[in-house]
């Protein structure tokens, strides 16, 4: 776009499907939501029922309260990290999604949802398949537009932000791909370099540092000059990490990395994930249904079901959680509100 062009609404370009900046691809959708059926049980009024009946048994996690009919929301930032636990000291979201609806033809994928991913920590977004885990990170960096509503990145508003803005705010971000998104006519090195090559003016002996650095990082100090074809696929996830790093970006969003990967390597690649968000900092996002990926590394958990958040705060609060589907969907249960549907 030329940059005379006006600021649009997200209305106004809720249909359009922004370019991915170089380097990466848009993965398939692999999020598509199940048809839902009236009669299966709500969470949100088994919650309600709940907190009847148990009243003051949490204090920071937020739960989902349906609005009562005749009754305002107090409280617009219920669901974000700083304001929900009242403490005015706390950082502020990272990134925060804001009343945002989402469909594709008939299919609702977002209703409604509200939460905010705080600053520092490695978040968790849970969900059964088909949920809308996938495509909330593409909204994160404006590859979708919200229907209705609002994301907002370091307080930004993503969706009305030109082109050129766009852009530049997209270099806070890595991301990692579930199946690591090589370039399968480059070497291993060369993909990891893309993202320099192509967004900053670094010399090539300042892109090797950076190159031989992060591959180091992930254990792949040595492969450089492998081809994408020659590397297994946790060696796959390790160098689409290292590319995700190379920018040293401020949120790093992982779509399901431990698919397609054994429980061993899925273990490495959670205690790799822990070991250089130690050692960055910064915002670790990762979308996943992997239960024992969340008790590895997650921090700070969201569970979305059809289209909303039904819990979010600490993990250790929502591992002891008392909402039923919560507990059944971090146990494994077959008994509760999640069925087959």
């Amino acid at each position: 776009m030329e940059g005379e062009e006006e600021n649009v609404s997200a209305d106004e370009r809720r249909d359009d499907q922004a370019t991915p900046p170089s380097g990466y691809s848009v993965p398939e959708e692999s999020d598509q939501p199940d048809t839902e059926q009236e009669d299966a049980p709500n969470p949100w009024d088994l919650q309600k029922q709940e907190a009847e009946t148990e009243p003051g048994e949490r204090t920071t996690a937020v739960t989902f309260e349906p609005e009562r009919e005749g009754e305002e929301e107090d409280d617009e930032f219920k669901w974000h990290t700083g304001k929900a636990t009242r403490d005015e000291s706390a950082e502020s979201d990272a990134v925060e999604f804001i009343d945002v609806k989402k469909a594709f033809g008939r299919n609702t994928v977002l209703n409604g949802l509200n939460l905010g991913i705080p600053e520092g920590q490695i978040s968790m977004i849970l969900g059964p398949s088909g949920t809308g885990k996938s495509v909330c990170i593409k909204h994160m960096v404006g590859l979708l537009y919200p229907d209705e509503g609002d994301v907002l990145v370091h307080g930004e508003s993503v969706p009305n932000m030109r082109d050129d803005d766009l852009f530049e705010m997209r270099k806070k971000f890595g991301v990692l791909f579930q199946d690591g998104a090589l370039f399968g006519s480059m070497n291993l090195y060369d993909n990891v370099a893309f993202p320099l090559r192509q967004h900053t003016d670094k010399g090539e002996d300042e892109v090797n540092e950076i190159v031989s650095r992060r591959l180091k990082e992930v254990g792949l100090g040595g492969a450089g000059e492998k081809m994408p074809n020659e590397l297994s696929g946790g060696m796959r996830k390790r160098a689409g990490f290292a590319r995700a790093l190379v920018l040293d970006p401020e949120i790093v969003l992982f779509d399901e990395p431990d698919s397609g990967l054994d429980p061993v390597r899925t273990a490495l690649l959670c205690e790799l994930i822990k070991e250089i968000h130690e050692e960055n900092g910064g915002a670790y996002v990762v979308i996943t249904h992997d239960i024992m990926s969340a008790r590895r590394v997650a921090e700070y958990i969201a569970i979305l079901w059809k289209g909303r958040i039904v819990e979010s705060g600490p993990a250790s609060e929502l591992f002891n959680s008392d909402n039923q589907f919560v507990r059944q969907f971090l146990s494994g249960e077959a008994r509760g509100p999640l069925g087959m549907e």
